[in-house]
C-alpha cells in the first residue's frame, strides 16, 4: 500500500511508480487531492493497470490492478 496523503504531485505519481516497479498484480494506493486521484490513475492505466476509485472522507483510494 502506497499512502500518499499530504503529498502534492508529483509525488503521489513518484511513489506509485516505485510501488509498481516489480509488476505487482494489484497496489493499493492512498491519496487526499484530485489532482493525484487524476495523474496516478493515468500513470497507472498508461503501465498496464485497471484502476477502481473509492471515494472515503476526505481520501481516495486507488485499487490498481494487472490487465
Amino acid at each position: 500500500m502506497v499512502d500518499a496523503r499530504g503529498l502534492s504531485c508529483p509525488e503521489p505519481v513518484v511513489l506509485a511508480k516505485k510501488a509498481l516497479e516489480g509488476k505487482p498484480e494489484s497496489e493499493e494506493v492512498i491519496v487526499d487531492c484530485r489532482p493525484a486521484v487524476e495523474n496516478v490513475s493515468r500513470f497507472a492505466r498508461a503501465n498496464g493497470y485497471t484502476v477502481t476509485v473509492k471515494e472515503d472522507g476526505m481520501e481516495t483510494h486507488l485499487y490498481l490492478k494487472k490487465v
